[in-house]
């Protein structure tokens, strides 16, 4: 199958390459549609990118009601966890290795200090990470 010309593919690539992914998904998809049987394996030669992908594209474009729009581009709760649920009492273990380097004014409660210098401060850190 190749219903589009050289320069007609070289500028497709160049829009599609422009989009977000939720653009690029839905373009390949309505491409596909448009094309009909065989347009799916086309289009995602075209611009390489996964038949899922450009399947995907064309489901959420067939049941895309009047005016439906989605802000998110991806699922939720995907990337990075917060470090305080990875780590949830690493505030404690931390303050305990702190503890042991901490002095102070006997004279003022309120002044204190730590003899750790921010590298022993961060080997103390990653010690911590190690065991929790």
């Amino acid at each position: 199958m190749q219903p589009y010309d050289s320069q007609q593919e070289q500028i497709m690539k160049e829009f599609y390459d422009s989009l977000s992914e939720k653009d690029r998904r839905r373009y390949a998809g309505s491409e596909a549609l448009r094309l009909g049987p065989g347009g799916q394996n086309y289009i995602a030669r075209l611009l390489g990118c996964s038949r899922n992908t450009v399947r995907r594209g064309a489901r959420e474009i067939s049941n895309l009601p009047g005016g439906e729009v989605d802000q998110r581009i991806r699922e939720p709760g995907g990337g990075r966890h917060r470090y305080d649920e990875t780590h949830p009492d690493i505030d404690a273990q931390f303050l305990d290795v702190l503890k042991e380097h901490t002095a102070g004014e006997p004279m003022d409660a309120q002044v204190v200090w730590t003899d750790l210098t921010p590298r022993r401060l961060r080997n103390c850190w990653r010690s911590i990470i190690r065991c929790a």
